[in-house]
């Protein structure tokens, strides 16, 4: 793993992403369901995490969907949202899932609609090291457009 040429990616995708000041996540949000000429809705994932993931981006035959796990603190929501638009940004490709993976997810909907997934199997390779470090990158920008008095002074303020 090269850890350089991940910051390197990470680095060149935010610059390339164009964003406007104040970066928000909402903004960042807009921004990419612009580029994506699709809807991205993001929910907490209900029930027991599925595969110890913390988030799970899935793309469904209209809209992508971002699953997070309920988090201790906004921060840590918004980091976990980060990395699965930093697949997104990165253009990390989705694997066919199987309607019995979509009906732990989805169980009242049909499993035709769900088309692909990013499933996580390995936290410290090239996709996820560089998602990570993108993710790392575009809250850097969101804790620049905010006023300091609003950013969490402790680690457990973000991770509870």
């Amino acid at each position: 793993m090269d850890y350089g040429a991940a910051r390197e990616r990470a680095r060149t995708a935010e610059l390339n992403l164009n964003l406007t000041e104040p970066v928000t996540l909402q903004s960042t949000h807009r921004h990419l369901e612009k580029l994506r000429g699709r809807e991205i809705v993001i929910q907490p994932m209900d029930g027991p995490i599925v595969d110890k993931a913390c988030g799970l981006w899935f793309g469904l035959d209209d809209m992508d969907l971002i699953l997070h796990a309920r988090a201790a603190s906004d921060m840590h929501r918004q980091q976990i949202v980060l990395h699965e638009f930093a697949h997104m940004i990165l253009r990390h490709q989705q694997e066919e899932v199987s309607h019995e993976y979509a009906a732990k997810f989805f169980p009242d909907l049909d499993p035709d609609r769900v088309v692909k997934a990013l499933k996580r199997t390995d936290f410290l390779d090239e996709f996820e090291v560089t998602a990570e470090l993108l993710a790392d990158r575009l809250a850097a920008r969101i804790r620049r457009s905010q006023p300091s008095d609003s950013q969490p002074a402790r680690f457990g303020d973000v991770f509870g």
